[in-house]
């Protein structure tokens, strides 16, 4: 018996409605979806509850929530790191070999290496930086960001679409979803 969010699609594809194939899309978990990513450290990611496609679309949000906080903020220093937090997730983003990316160049790997980096960096830079408190609404925003790029990264389904992977070519879907 297999579960799924969402009902079949009906026979007749003029019936279905586009905001109905978009969440099909979105929650797909078939091999259609991608090919798996390679466990990075033989441990992550923890779960594969978030598919690809909507953590693509978090990281977008993210990158401009960073660089428009950033941006809101009257000193250069936090402007300056949400620039490049928001930058570099949205470039990065563009560039990975995900369903949801302009041009697939960066290994699925990569990306999700980047990541944790990136959450991480976005968590510290406040205090790094020292505009945590001088602008605690901005640091805030940044801590938050990181944070929640680093719980969404510990539970995605990272898939690629071409067969790209860190460390050569994986052209099969050795498991499931919730592995």
């Amino acid at each position: 018996m297999s579960l799924s969010l969402l009902p079949p699609p009906p026979t007749s594809p003029r019936a279905e409605s586009a905001h109905r194939r978009v969440a099909r899309h979105l929650v797909d978990t078939s091999a259609r979806a991608g090919i798996l990513s390679r466990p990075l450290l033989e441990r992550f990611p923890l779960r594969r509850w978030v598919p690809s496609e909507v953590h693509t679309l978090l990281d977008y949000r993210a990158g401009v929530a960073a660089v428009v906080a950033g941006h809101l903020s009257e000193d250069r220093t936090a402007r300056r790191a949400g620039w490049a937090l928001g930058t570099s997730l949205v470039g990065i983003t563009l560039l990975t070999d995900a369903r949801l990316s302009v041009s697939k160049l960066i290994p699925i790997e990569v990306h999700e290496l980047f990541d944790y980096v990136h959450g991480a960096a976005a968590v510290l830079a406040p205090f790094a930086l020292g505009y945590a408190r001088r602008h605690p609404l901005t640091a805030a925003v940044h801590v938050l960001l990181g944070l929640s790029s680093l719980a969404v990264a510990l539970v995605t389904d990272y898939r690629c679409q071409t067969g790209m992977h860190l460390g050569g070519e994986h052209l099969t879907d050795p498991e499931g979803i919730g592995a």
